[in-house]
């Protein structure tokens, strides 16, 4: 077969031969180019047949190996007379983030406080509850007195219903404000009413603590609630406070501030000590010289038992 050139440009040719190596050896010879400068596909492989029926050749595809093109250099321009290069611009500093700004305690405005008062009004109304919300301002807060009958159903087990109510109206205060506007819903002065109680039983549990030396844990309690606790104990000089658990199971711990030594076992700090009992004194020293002298091996022969000796040594 002639040379014919590929889609590529390149130059390559098929042959037939009995055995691949002379189908290459052919091809090799014919486009004048050694075995590495060539790119070789068997296209058929021989084939001996059977009884020398059905063989067939060996055809080998081989192609010249194009040398990779490479780009001239670049060129320098020289900038012409009176034209001054361009200068660099400066790269920018990448500045460094700033931390997220806290929320920041916003005024309470009326707007505000008519918010907190109405959605109050709505949800006692839903309940069947008839009772009356006062709403104020005071600096960021809003204050909330609610007053009527059957307030234990609003201020639920130990404040729990007060204070959801609470965190909802929050919501609805400060969904279109950009800052954070307090709210503080109250009945029956419970808030102050708990606080009392609060303090009285971490007095209480403080003393037991500082007497015994083992730490105290409290049921969960809200924030609000711990921070009463922990503010009341901080000055005690026997224990000290710390929060554990994850909300809405966080719980304060009251602990003793310097824990007591221990004592082991086998100390004597602790160890009942009992009288030592008298031994009774012999009633007749010539009984304790008969029971340390007489003995059965040697005296066998001579007496029956021990009556007999004593009767024998009685004039002893």
């Amino acid at each position: 077969m002639s040379d014919y050139p590929n889609q590529s440009g390149s130059i390559s040719t098929e042959k037939r031969a009995k055995s691949v190596e002379e189908a290459v050896s052919a091809a090799l010879s014919e486009l004048g180019i050694a075995e590495a400068d060539a790119v070789i596909e068997i296209v058929q492989k021989p084939s001996k047949g059977l009884f020398g029926i059905g063989a067939k050749d060996a055809v080998v595809k081989v192609t010249k190996k194009v040398a990779p093109v490479y780009s001239e250099p670049a060129v320098e321009i020289k900038a012409k007379e009176g034209v001054k290069p361009a200068e660099a611009k400066p790269v920018a500093e990448k500045t460094e983030a700033k931390p997220k700004a806290e929320k920041k305690k916003a005024e309470a405005t009326p707007e505000a406080a008519e918010d907190a008062k109405k959605f109050i009004s709505d949800i006692l109304s839903a309940m069947g509850l008839n009772a009356e919300v006062k709403a104020e301002l005071d600096g960021d807060v809003v204050n909330v007195e609610v007053e009527g009958d059957s307030m234990g159903i609003v201020i639920g087990k130990r404040g729990d219903t007060l204070d959801s109510l609470q965190y909802l109206t929050s919501l609805v205060v400060n969904r279109n404000s950009d800052d954070y506007i307090k709210v503080s819903i109250d009945t029956e002065n419970y808030r102050e009413k708990r606080k009392d109680a609060l303090i009285a039983l971490s007095d209480r549990l403080a003393a037991k603590v500082a007497r015994t030396g083992r730490k105290f844990a409290l049921e969960p309690m809200n924030p609000y609630e711990r921070r009463i606790i922990h503010a009341n104990l901080q000055d005690n000089e026997d224990v000290t406070t710390f929060s554990v658990g994850q909300e809405p199971y966080r719980k304060v711990v009251i602990a003793p501030k310097y824990q007591k030594k221990s004592y082991s076992k086998g100390g004597n700090r602790n160890r009942s000590r009992r009288p030592r009992e008298e031994k009774p004194e012999a009633t007749a020293a010539s009984s304790v010289t008969y029971k340390a002298d007489f003995k059965p091996q040697q005296h066998k022969a001579e007496y029956k038992n021990f009556e007999e000796y004593l009767a024998a040594h009685s004039n002893d």
